[in-house]
């Protein structure tokens, strides 16, 4: 896919609405359209990135990056009602890459699920 008809490189842009939960100068997170999850957010990089499988150990912004998309995900949940605390609770974080790992918008991207066992519709 190229980068101009990406459709979250257009949510990034404000060029296509998306529910924003949160925002700033490296990510948007958005409500998942068609969730799998009591609560399903999408934590996008501005930045068009297709896989992980891009994300390079050796190149401090990809880690920088996707150490911040991992540490922002604790807040989201607890922000959104499903924190974990004391034991209880708890949310699951997902990054699908490529066709057999069940990547369908090929832009980096996180999965926040929470509620009831969200991973039983996830393939």
């Amino acid at each position: 896919m190229s980068h101009e008809n990406c459709i979250f490189c257009k949510i990034a842009a404000g060029q296509i609405p998306g529910k924003r939960v949160f925002e700033d100068d490296q990510l948007i997170v958005i409500h998942d359209i068609n969730p799998a999850a009591k609560l399903h957010l999408l934590v996008i990089p501005k930045r068009h990135i297709e896989t992980l499988a891009d994300c390079l150990p050796e190149n401090p912004a990809d880690q920088a990056l996707l150490g911040r998309m991992l540490a922002l995900a604790p807040n989201l949940a607890r922000e959104q009602g499903h924190g974990y605390a004391d034991g209880a609770g708890g949310f699951r974080v997902v990054i699908n890459t490529g066709p057999d790992g069940g990547q369908e918008v090929y832009h980096l991207h996180m999965h926040v699920l929470a509620g009831p066992r969200p991973w039983k519709r996830m393939g």
